[in-house]
């Protein structure tokens, strides 16, 4: 059985909330599904990814395979990036390290988002 780390769309109409599930390829969208391992809510802002990453990482390590939309999620959420020092076998102190920049990395890129969107705003404005 070919398993996929998933989402699976709940919510009211035009107020969607989706569930990460590990699910059968072959079953549909929102049909059945082995376990849920976390909640996607693209309506706040920013966006709420909530993950149980052990459960995550159990199913990935037994061959589920994620879907491209829950693959950017497991990026954003630095579950990717964790795997990769695991199976590098760094050191603890290069680990350290690498999750330190990413994590500067990323909440640079977020100021410089608002910088810009605070810019564009001001321009419209005009």
């Amino acid at each position: 059985m070919a398993v996929k780390l998933r989402l699976r769309r709940m919510g009211k109409k035009k107020q969607p909330i989706y569930k990460v599930v590990a699910a059968d390829a072959r079953s549909p969208r929102d049909g059945k599904f082995l376990e849920a391992v976390g909640i996607y809510n693209p309506l706040t802002k920013p966006h709420t990814i909530d993950l149980k990453e052990d459960r995550v990482n159990y199913w990935l390590d037994n061959g589920a395979q994620p879907t491209d939309t829950v693959k950017s999620l497991l990026s954003q959420k630095g579950i990717n990036l964790k795997r990769d020092i695991a199976k590098r076998k760094l050191s603890d102190e290069k680990a350290e390290a690498l999750l330190k920049s990413w994590q500067a990395a990323k909440e640079a890129a977020a100021q410089e988002k608002t910088v810009k969107k605070k810019k564009k705003s001001r321009k419209s404005r005009s």
